[in-house]
């Protein structure tokens, strides 16, 4: 299995297709292994093979689609999400962390003129991205001392990379409920993210995304958290909501949601 996922680890967004060669300088695997490995992941349909050439099959996605239709978590976001891009404009992300690094589970919008660094499925230094920040701040302290340990390793001139300056980023995003990416993941990109979480830890965060300064996003923070509460409340219901209140109020915004949320589904590139 640990072989398996080396192997499919070897495809991503910028590989989509792989030679066998291509497979074992990515996976690091021997030769035969990649080889007695790629035979299996053919025959079972988690790849395809055309030519010289191997790429993702159709039993690979579907279960990715079916662990997207039984997620509760996104099940739940994914109508408030929709709601959320249609009265902001912006680019819409929920994260959840994992170790060191936040994993977009959904992806709402787009920005034309910006290389983005993500999709769904990608994964991104919890460090640098706001939603990761937005966990961290209302998460274990063992996770916060994870990320330190891995290191703080820039990917922009803007990127926090020292430990000191890191944790007084932490303690303001669990005073204002509100964290900020400001250029650290990406060059032109901005990003805020407000942790999903009733007075417990936070489980997931919700982040926009824009270009420009990141002060263009502060008008947005309340629909961020008014979005974020009431995806807890679709998990959790109105009681539990309304007990684990989060810590910081802010002027309510109404964001709407859909009737119908089954075209939500229909979109391309929901889970590929």
């Amino acid at each position: 299995m640990e072989k398996a996922e080396q192997v499919l680890g070897a495809f991503d967004r910028a590989h989509p297709r792989l030679s066998l060669t291509e497979v074992i300088r990515r996976s690091g695997l021997s030769r035969s292994s990649a080889h007695r490995i790629l035979d299996q992941l053919v025959q079972l349909r988690w790849l395809e093979r055309e030519g010289r050439e191997y790429c993702m099959g159709l039993r690979l996605l579907e279960h990715g689609g079916l662990a997207a239709h039984h997620n509760r978590l996104l099940r739940a976001a994914l109508p408030r999400l929709d709601a959320l891009h249609d009265a902001t404009g912006k680019l819409v992300q929920l994260f959840v962390l994992d170790g060191t690094e936040v994993v977009c589970l959904e992806r709402i919008g787009s920005l034309d003129d910006h290389a983005l660094p993500t999709h769904v499925g990608a994964r991104l230094p919890a460090h640098c991205a706001a939603a990761g920040k937005a966990i961290l701040g209302f998460g274990d302290p063992a996770d916060v001392e994870r990320v330190l340990e891995a290191g703080l390793s820039p990917r922009t001139l803007h990127t926090v990379t020292r430990p000191l300056l890191f944790r007084t980023e932490l303690v303001s995003v669990r005073e204002t409920g509100v964290a900020w990416d400001p250029q650290g993941t990406c060059r032109g990109l901005v990003s805020a993210a407000v942790p999903l979480r009733g007075a417990g830890r936070a489980i997931a965060a919700v982040s926009v995304s824009s270009t420009g300064h990141y002060r263009t996003l502060e008008r947005l923070a309340p629909m961020l958290q008014s979005c974020a509460r009431s995806i807890w409340t679709e998990l959790y219901g109105p009681g539990r909501a309304a007990r684990f209140a989060p810590p910081v109020e802010a002027p309510q915004a109404a964001v709407p949601v859909p009737m119908d949320s089954m075209l939500r589904w229909a979109r391309a590139g929901s889970w590929m």
